[in-house]
């Protein structure tokens, strides 16, 4: 019986095999993909749906100051009355560009932009600081203003947003006398403007932010094209008369160096509302601040590299230093003489005869000469005459 009862036993045990759950394949493919945590460089879209109004005030206040010079530089130009209706665009009256054979940009004469004070040697002969921080206000005509304006406005909003207008506007300040500082280091006898001196620290700085986080931007192929072609263009207007090259190039080292130094990964992290520490931009969003202070040696390094860079200028200009002295070339990345548009910097000469209502003017180095039907003429505008007359 008792064998009976164990056999009964063990046909009753029943042997269950292990289960399994696999993901079938529809589930696998509705599993969401890991984040990509990428941004794009430019991404206005949704900038403007996450920024205050007041987020490019810095960039806007910069853009209106060189407005209101342009117009004061071109009040104070009155070709009508200067030049005795020899200008471009005459309908405009006092505000009329001068001839397009003397200033292509359609702007002022040089007179005008060294009366407003352009750079010059004048800055060190006649101990003229002032023009170290009056030109980078002064645009060589209103294509240059366009273009310089154009610029610092797409790029600078954009940086403005991104950074904020505190870093943004100290890198545009410093770019601007950095570029004027080497600007003075080239210095000749003809009138220039350094203006785009802080569009190129702006440039500098967008490469800046574009090295450091090359790997989180999705569009950064098409920014550095856009970058190239802004540099390009702007370098090339450069080399034509009445605009500083160097200024351009301080400038662009510059914010190159302090871009470096003061900008930040646009990488945020989100946190609850009731949690939010540093707020950017109005958003609920939290950044961290070793985030914000990474590449410690590098931001060191730049720092050091600008410190010396500016002390270098400064040290340089109070003791009047003139590298053209040392450089025969340096001439030439400031000014390609192109067709009749001289880059010369010597003093030029005329004689001039009056005869009945007429002044002529004649050029003692190529015997050119201008027959003019008036004779009142300022002393400032005779030396513009003579200069277009003695470069054809």
């Amino acid at each position: 019986m008792a064998e009976a009862s164990r056999n009964s036993e063990e046909a009753h045990i029943e042997i269950v095999p292990p289960r399994f759950s696999f993901p079938s394949v529809g589930a696998a493919k509705d599993a969401d993909p890991a984040p990509d945590t990428r941004v794009p460089f430019f991404d206005s879209k949704s900038r403007r749906r996450r920024r205050k109004k007041n987020d490019t005030w810095i960039v806007s206040l910069f853009v209106i100051f060189h407005l209101v010079a342009f117009m004061a530089t071109m009040f104070v130009n009155n070709c009508g009355r200067e030049s005795h209706g020899e200008c471009t665009l005459r309908s405009l009256g006092r505000f009329s560009f001068q001839p397009l054979p003397e200033n292509p940009f359609l702007g002022p004469s040089a007179s005008t932009l060294d009366e407003m004070g352009a750079l010059k040697q004048s800055l060190f002969v006649d101990h003229q600081t002032w023009r170290l921080f009056t030109s980078p206000l002064l645009h060589a005509g209103l294509i240059h203003l366009l273009v310089n304006l154009g610029s610092v406005i797409y790029v600078g909003i954009h940086l403005e947003q991104e950074f904020g207008p505190a870093r943004i506007g100290l890198i545009y300040i410093l770019s601007t006398l950095c570029g004027s500082l080497t600007a003075a280091l080239f210095l000749r006898n003809i009138p220039t403007v350094g203006s785009s001196g802080a569009m190129f620290g702006l440039l500098g700085t967008m490469l800046a932010a574009l090295i450091r986080d090359w790997k989180i931007y999705t569009n950064k192929f098409s920014a550095a094209v856009l970058l190239a072609f802004l540099l390009t263009l702007n370098l090339i207007l450069g080399l034509l008369p009445l605009i500083n090259n160097f200024a351009n190039i301080g400038g662009f080292i510059a914010g190159l160096l302090l871009g470096f130094v003061l900008l930040f990964s646009p990488r945020v992290n989100e946190v609850p509302d009731h949690k939010a520490g540093l707020h950017e931009y109005g958003s609920k969003k939290s950044i961290n601040l070793k985030e914000k202070l990474d590449m410690p040696v590098t931001r060191v390094a730049c720092l050091l590299v600008f410190a010396l860079v500016l002390a270098g200028g400064v040290v340089a200009s109070m003791h009047r230093m003139n590298l053209n002295k040392h450089c025969n070339w340096c001439q030439y990345i400031d000014c390609l003489p192109l067709g009749k548009w001289s880059c010369s910097d010597k003093a030029n000469h005329c004689k001039a005869m009056i005869g009945g209502e007429r002044l002529t003017l004649t050029c003692t180095v190529n015997d050119n000469f201008k027959i003019l039907p008036y004779t009142n003429i300022s002393q400032a505008r005779m030396n513009d005459l003579c200069d277009l007359i003695c470069s054809l």
